[in-house]
Protein backbone atom coordinates (compact mmCIF):
# COMPACT_ATOMS: atom_id res chain seq x y z
CA UNK A 1 0.00 0.00 0.00
CA UNK A 2 0.95 3.65 -0.66
CA UNK A 3 1.87 5.54 2.54
CA UNK A 4 -0.80 8.41 3.00
CA UNK A 5 0.99 11.45 3.39
CA UNK A 6 -1.24 14.47 5.66
CA UNK A 7 -0.62 17.96 3.42
CA UNK A 8 1.81 20.16 6.23
CA UNK A 9 -0.85 22.46 6.72
CA UNK A 10 -2.97 19.21 8.24
CA UNK A 11 -0.73 18.32 10.23
CA UNK A 12 0.15 21.29 12.04
CA UNK A 13 -3.68 21.48 12.82
CA UNK A 14 -3.77 18.04 14.14
CA UNK A 15 -0.76 19.02 16.98
CA UNK A 16 -2.42 22.08 17.86
CA UNK A 17 -5.26 20.11 18.32
CA UNK A 18 -3.52 17.67 20.71
CA UNK A 19 -1.20 20.01 22.25
CA UNK A 20 -4.63 22.03 23.37
CA UNK A 21 -6.95 18.58 24.66
CA UNK A 22 -3.32 17.49 26.27
CA UNK A 23 -2.95 20.97 28.27
CA UNK A 24 -6.85 20.30 28.95
CA UNK A 25 -6.46 17.30 30.32
CA UNK A 26 -3.32 18.85 32.82
CA UNK A 27 -5.80 21.09 33.61
CA UNK A 28 -8.81 19.19 34.75
CA UNK A 29 -6.33 16.66 36.79
CA UNK A 30 -4.97 19.55 38.64
CA UNK A 31 -8.57 20.58 39.18
CA UNK A 32 -9.50 17.26 40.10
CA UNK A 33 -6.84 16.89 42.59
CA UNK A 34 -7.75 20.38 44.22
CA UNK A 35 -11.38 19.21 44.56
CA UNK A 36 -10.15 15.46 46.49
CA UNK A 37 -7.92 18.05 48.84
CA UNK A 38 -10.88 20.08 50.09
CA UNK A 39 -13.28 17.06 50.20
CA UNK A 40 -10.61 15.24 52.69
CA UNK A 41 -9.93 18.80 54.32
CA UNK A 42 -14.08 19.05 54.79
CA UNK A 43 -14.39 15.07 56.05
CA UNK A 44 -11.56 15.62 58.32
CA UNK A 45 -13.11 19.04 59.61
CA UNK A 46 -16.09 16.93 60.53
CA UNK A 47 -14.38 14.71 62.33
CA UNK A 48 -12.94 17.29 64.67
CA UNK A 49 -16.19 18.92 65.51
CA UNK A 50 -17.55 15.45 66.45
CA UNK A 51 -14.81 14.83 68.61
CA UNK A 52 -15.42 18.28 69.90
CA UNK A 53 -19.41 17.92 70.87
CA UNK A 54 -18.33 14.34 72.27
CA UNK A 55 -15.51 15.74 74.82
CA UNK A 56 -17.44 19.01 75.38
CA UNK A 57 -15.07 21.56 73.67
CA UNK A 58 -16.08 24.47 71.40
CA UNK A 59 -17.37 23.61 67.97
CA UNK A 60 -19.03 25.94 65.36
CA UNK A 61 -22.33 26.40 64.97
CA UNK A 62 -24.54 24.11 64.14
CA UNK A 63 -25.50 25.76 60.77
CA UNK A 64 -21.48 25.81 60.26
CA UNK A 65 -21.13 21.85 60.44
CA UNK A 66 -24.39 21.51 58.44
CA UNK A 67 -23.08 23.53 55.52
CA UNK A 68 -19.49 21.82 55.42
CA UNK A 69 -21.94 18.67 54.89
CA UNK A 70 -23.70 19.93 51.33
CA UNK A 71 -20.19 20.96 50.18
CA UNK A 72 -19.23 17.44 50.74
CA UNK A 73 -21.96 16.33 49.32
CA UNK A 74 -21.34 18.72 46.62
CA UNK A 75 -17.58 17.97 46.08
CA UNK A 76 -18.57 14.59 45.52
CA UNK A 77 -21.00 15.37 42.57
CA UNK A 78 -18.32 17.92 41.37
CA UNK A 79 -15.56 15.20 41.49
CA UNK A 80 -17.05 12.29 39.68
CA UNK A 81 -18.34 15.19 36.99
CA UNK A 82 -14.42 16.01 36.46
CA UNK A 83 -13.42 12.43 36.03
CA UNK A 84 -16.34 11.54 33.66
CA UNK A 85 -15.02 15.12 31.92
CA UNK A 86 -11.53 13.56 31.33
CA UNK A 87 -12.52 10.58 29.95
CA UNK A 88 -14.54 12.34 27.06
CA UNK A 89 -11.70 14.64 26.34
CA UNK A 90 -9.49 12.03 25.86
CA UNK A 91 -8.39 8.34 26.89
CA UNK A 92 -6.11 8.91 29.75
CA UNK A 93 -2.62 7.55 30.29
CA UNK A 94 -1.92 4.65 32.64
CA UNK A 95 -0.43 7.22 35.69
CA UNK A 96 -3.48 9.35 35.10
CA UNK A 97 -5.96 6.58 34.84
CA UNK A 98 -4.69 5.29 38.34
CA UNK A 99 -5.35 9.26 39.63
CA UNK A 100 -9.09 9.29 37.74
CA UNK A 101 -10.02 5.80 39.67
CA UNK A 102 -8.40 6.61 42.81
CA UNK A 103 -10.06 10.01 43.09
CA UNK A 104 -13.25 8.74 42.22
CA UNK A 105 -12.80 6.37 45.19
CA UNK A 106 -11.47 8.50 47.71
CA UNK A 107 -14.51 11.03 47.25
CA UNK A 108 -16.74 8.16 47.84
CA UNK A 109 -15.11 7.34 51.52
CA UNK A 110 -14.54 10.84 52.38
CA UNK A 111 -18.55 11.34 51.93
CA UNK A 112 -18.95 8.45 54.12
CA UNK A 113 -16.20 9.84 56.92
CA UNK A 114 -18.37 13.48 56.80
CA UNK A 115 -21.39 11.14 57.18
CA UNK A 116 -20.00 9.27 60.36
CA UNK A 117 -18.90 12.39 61.72
CA UNK A 118 -22.07 13.84 61.59
CA UNK A 119 -23.92 10.07 63.15
CA UNK A 120 -21.19 11.20 66.21
CA UNK A 121 -22.33 14.62 66.73
CA UNK A 122 -25.99 13.64 67.16
CA UNK A 123 -25.47 10.90 69.51
CA UNK A 124 -22.70 12.72 71.57
CA UNK A 125 -25.44 15.41 71.91
CA UNK A 126 -27.72 12.12 73.44
CA UNK A 127 -25.09 11.48 76.21
CA UNK A 128 -23.82 14.77 76.88
CA UNK A 129 -24.52 14.80 80.77
CA UNK A 130 -22.50 11.28 80.76
CA UNK A 131 -19.48 12.37 81.26
CA UNK A 132 -18.16 10.13 83.49
CA UNK A 133 -18.56 7.20 81.38
CA UNK A 134 -16.21 8.94 78.51
CA UNK A 135 -13.63 9.90 80.88
CA UNK A 136 -13.89 6.25 82.46
CA UNK A 137 -13.47 4.40 79.22
CA UNK A 138 -10.73 6.73 78.34
CA UNK A 139 -12.82 7.20 74.75
CA UNK A 140 -10.93 10.74 74.75
CA UNK A 141 -7.76 8.97 73.20
CA UNK A 142 -10.05 6.51 70.98
CA UNK A 143 -11.24 9.72 69.43
CA UNK A 144 -7.55 11.66 69.34
CA UNK A 145 -6.09 8.43 67.41
CA UNK A 146 -9.06 8.64 65.15
CA UNK A 147 -8.29 12.47 64.40
CA UNK A 148 -4.83 11.91 63.82
CA UNK A 149 -5.30 9.00 61.50
CA UNK A 150 -7.87 11.95 59.68
CA UNK A 151 -5.00 14.09 59.40
CA UNK A 152 -2.18 11.65 58.63
CA UNK A 153 -4.83 10.52 55.80
CA UNK A 154 -4.92 14.02 53.73
CA UNK A 155 -1.14 14.38 54.21
CA UNK A 156 -1.11 10.76 52.54
CA UNK A 157 -2.46 11.55 49.42
CA UNK A 158 -1.04 15.44 48.88
CA UNK A 159 2.50 13.83 49.50
CA UNK A 160 1.86 10.37 48.01
CA UNK A 161 4.07 9.26 51.31
CA UNK A 162 4.34 5.15 51.70
CA UNK A 163 5.80 5.68 55.35
CA UNK A 164 2.75 7.49 56.29
CA UNK A 165 0.21 4.90 54.79
CA UNK A 166 2.10 2.41 57.43
CA UNK A 167 1.43 4.83 60.00
CA UNK A 168 -1.93 5.16 59.19
CA UNK A 169 -2.58 1.45 58.54
CA UNK A 170 -0.44 0.64 62.65
CA UNK A 171 -2.47 3.54 64.18
CA UNK A 172 -5.64 2.11 62.50
CA UNK A 173 -4.69 -1.48 63.95
CA UNK A 174 -4.25 -0.02 67.67
CA UNK A 175 -7.47 2.33 67.38
CA UNK A 176 -9.53 -1.11 66.39
CA UNK A 177 -8.28 -2.71 69.70
CA UNK A 178 -8.99 0.25 72.27
CA UNK A 179 -12.01 0.06 70.52
CA UNK A 180 -13.16 -3.34 70.97
CA UNK A 181 -11.75 -3.55 74.40
CA UNK A 182 -13.67 -0.25 75.29
CA UNK A 183 -16.70 -1.94 74.29
CA UNK A 184 -16.45 -4.78 76.18
CA UNK A 185 -15.77 -2.78 79.35
CA UNK A 186 -19.44 -0.60 78.63
CA UNK A 187 -21.21 -3.71 78.24
CA UNK A 188 -20.04 -5.31 81.51
CA UNK A 189 -20.88 -1.57 82.98
CA UNK A 190 -24.50 -1.89 81.70
CA UNK A 191 -24.50 -5.23 82.82
CA UNK A 192 -24.00 -3.75 86.76
CA UNK A 193 -25.60 -0.79 86.30
CA UNK A 194 -28.79 -0.65 84.51
CA UNK A 195 -28.75 3.14 84.58
CA UNK A 196 -25.96 3.85 81.71
CA UNK A 197 -27.83 1.62 79.73
CA UNK A 198 -29.27 3.78 76.85
CA UNK A 199 -25.81 6.41 77.33
CA UNK A 200 -23.44 3.47 77.54
CA UNK A 201 -25.40 1.61 74.17
CA UNK A 202 -24.81 5.45 72.15
CA UNK A 203 -21.61 5.59 73.06
CA UNK A 204 -20.44 2.29 71.87
CA UNK A 205 -22.25 3.17 68.14
CA UNK A 206 -19.87 6.17 68.46
CA UNK A 207 -17.19 3.82 68.83
CA UNK A 208 -18.31 1.26 66.15
CA UNK A 209 -18.71 5.36 63.63
CA UNK A 210 -14.73 6.19 65.16
CA UNK A 211 -13.65 2.63 63.55
CA UNK A 212 -15.71 2.54 60.27
CA UNK A 213 -13.73 6.45 60.11
CA UNK A 214 -10.16 4.38 60.81
CA UNK A 215 -11.23 1.91 58.13
CA UNK A 216 -12.58 4.56 55.47
CA UNK A 217 -8.91 6.20 56.04
CA UNK A 218 -7.40 3.18 55.56
CA UNK A 219 -9.18 2.64 52.30
CA UNK A 220 -8.16 6.29 51.27
CA UNK A 221 -4.35 5.36 51.81
CA UNK A 222 -4.59 2.28 49.87
CA UNK A 223 -6.22 4.19 47.01
CA UNK A 224 -2.40 6.40 47.52
CA UNK A 225 -1.04 2.87 47.51
CA UNK A 226 -2.74 2.02 43.86
CA UNK A 227 -1.22 5.81 42.72
CA UNK A 228 2.01 5.18 43.59
CA UNK A 229 2.47 1.23 42.73
CA UNK A 230 -0.60 0.19 40.33
CA UNK A 231 -1.03 -2.67 42.38
CA UNK A 232 -4.66 -3.32 44.21
CA UNK A 233 -3.52 -3.72 48.19
CA UNK A 234 -5.52 -4.28 51.34
CA UNK A 235 -4.27 -3.30 54.55
CA UNK A 236 -4.02 -6.95 56.40
CA UNK A 237 -1.79 -7.38 53.34
CA UNK A 238 0.28 -3.87 53.16
CA UNK A 239 3.99 -4.82 53.77
CA UNK A 240 4.94 -3.08 56.62
CA UNK A 241 7.92 -2.27 57.82
CA UNK A 242 9.60 -3.11 60.94
CA UNK A 243 11.22 0.18 63.11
Amino acid sequence: MDRIVLPKTLLLKLQKINKKMASQIETELAKLKNAIIKINNLAENQVFEATGVLLSEPISEKKEIKKIENKIDKLDVKIEDICQGIFALQQPVAKDLRLIMSAMQISTEAERIGDLAMEIIKLSKKISKETQLISKFNIAEIARITESITVKTNICFQTLNENIIQEIIVLKNNNKEKIETAILNIIKEMQTNSEVVVSGTNLILILKHFERISEHCTNIAESVYFMIHAKIIKHEKFPIQNS
